[in-house]
């Protein structure tokens, strides 16, 4: 399958308040986000025409930017709005929608105080990142790289060059047969995927690793909620490696891979099952109901 260059697709991209061409979208090379990875971003679905937990992405942006010691100069709701209104320029009602901000071009060393902060949002189509047949389950490899100690890097936000050591480990998997990797925490537990948290079902209940070094997904959260309504016991909790021998069944979860089943860790297998297959049901009617819809279910 051929791909479509991302800077080379007809379509409107918002950038520091207004839509213009997808191909005028350029940045300068010697801006700084490119050269320091001062930059945040998020990644988020719209089903039905309406974007999935908007504000949560939003407020993670804002917070993400504070993080790496920058603010966004706009406020959520005209975030909420710019996001809305590209999704309806690219005429999209299901599709993915990535804002990202970054220091620009105005100062090019570590301190990077004088440089301003810009903001664009894109939205494109893209189906889940597994697959339609995504319930015959993914492999993954064992990354080499960790996820660094919090005291290292401001792994609270979704910072972009958080996702450098999820490239490398993604495409060492890809290179030995895998769909994507395992990562581990810099002191040894399981961490997550190279982009998407994990999950594992050991005697009826629920298991996933508390996220002190990677970030707390926002369909990470919402999974676990829907199986508390399930009456699923849900622990979050340190996870050795060795203890995933132990599970029945394994999935990912995440805002691009949605919920998707793991049939092999390493040399471990898994057989996806009716956990995984209920709580794949439960997220995907939940993800195309109303906001308001959303919302009564959360209260």
């Amino acid at each position: 399958m051929s791909l479509i260059p991302f800077d080379d697709r007809d379509g409107m991209i918002w950038w520091d308040g207004a839509l213009r061409p997808w191909r005028e979208a350029n940045l300068h090379v010697l801006s700084h986000g490119l050269h320091y990875a001062s930059a945040v971003f998020e990644g988020e679905r719209s089903y039905n025409g309406n974007i999935f937990k908007l504000r949560d992405h939003t407020e993670r942006l804002i917070a993400s930017g504070r993080i790496l010691g920058f603010e966004i100069p706009y406020s959520a709701e005209q975030i909420d709005a710019a996001c809305k209104e590209v999704l309806a320029a690219n005429n999209l009602t299901d599709g993915y929608i990535r804002p990202l901000a970054w220091r620009g071009a105005e100062q090019l060393s570590v301190s990077a105080q004088a440089t301003r902060i810009h903001l664009a949002i894109a939205a494109w189509p893209w189906p889940n990142l597994f697959g339609a047949d995504r319930m015959k389950g993914i492999t993954l490899g064992m990354a080499q790289w960790r996820r660094p100690d919090p005291r290292t890097a401001p792994t609270a936000s979704k910072a972009a060059g958080l996702y450098m050591i999820g490239t490398l480990s993604k495409h060492a998997a890809e290179a030995e047969g895998f769909n994507d990797a395992l990562m581990l925490t810099c002191d040894g537990h399981v961490a997550e995927a190279t982009g998407a948290n994990i999950f594992f079902a050991i005697d009826g209940a629920l298991h996933t690793p508390i996220p002190e070094s990677f970030l707390d997904g926002i369909t990470r959260r919402t999974v676990m909620a829907l199986a508390r309504s399930r009456q699923i016991t849900v622990h979050e909790r340190r996870i050795d490696p060795a203890e995933m021998a132990t599970a029945s069944e394994v999935f990912l979860a995440g805002t691009a891979a949605e919920v998707t089943p793991v049939r092999q860790i390493g040399d471990l297998t898994f057989t996806p099952g009716a956990m995984t297959r209920m709580l794949i049901d439960d997220y995907d009617a939940l993800v195309r109901m109303s906001p308001a819809e959303v919302a009564k279910r959360a209260a």
